[in-house]
């Protein structure tokens, strides 16, 4: 009866950011499998840990968070991408949607706010699967 814990990455330039969001997931039944600091780790790591969530920060350097998104869904369509950003305008989150982002968390978040985006994704996702 041992059920998979879903597995996240975390992609946020901001060193704070990822240790907030490391320590709320690591709380609950999340598996944080690996952190990237810009768009290109992202892309790379997505690819290679084949996580079920990634928490993707949409401004940062090299490549943001919109083109990464593209690039991960094109070669991962079944990824649930939760976008994270300062700066939540409307152009922004229509862009990230019909790109294929799962949600939306705005920061400053709190932990109720993220584990409440997550567990809303966890649960489309289960349904999906057995």
């Amino acid at each position: 009866m041992s059920r998979k814990r879903p597995s996240v990455l975390i992609v946020d330039d901001n060193d704070i950011m990822r240790t907030v969001l490391r320590g709320i997931l690591r709380s609950h039944e999340y598996d944080v499998v690996g952190e990237a600091r810009n768009g290109n780790g992202a892309v790379e790591m997505a690819e290679r840990l084949k996580p079920d969530i990634i928490c993707l920060d949409v401004l940062m350097p090299e490549k943001n968070g919109l083109e990464a998104l593209l690039e991960i869904k094109a070669a991962r369509p079944e990824v649930h991408i939760v976008m994270v950003t300062g700066n939540a305008d409307p152009d922004t989150v229509q862009k990230s949607i019909m790109s294929g982002a799962a949600g939306f968390i705005v920061k400053p978040f709190n932990a109720a706010r993220v584990l409440d985006t997550l567990d809303r994704i966890k649960g489309k996702r289960r349904a999906g699967k057995s």
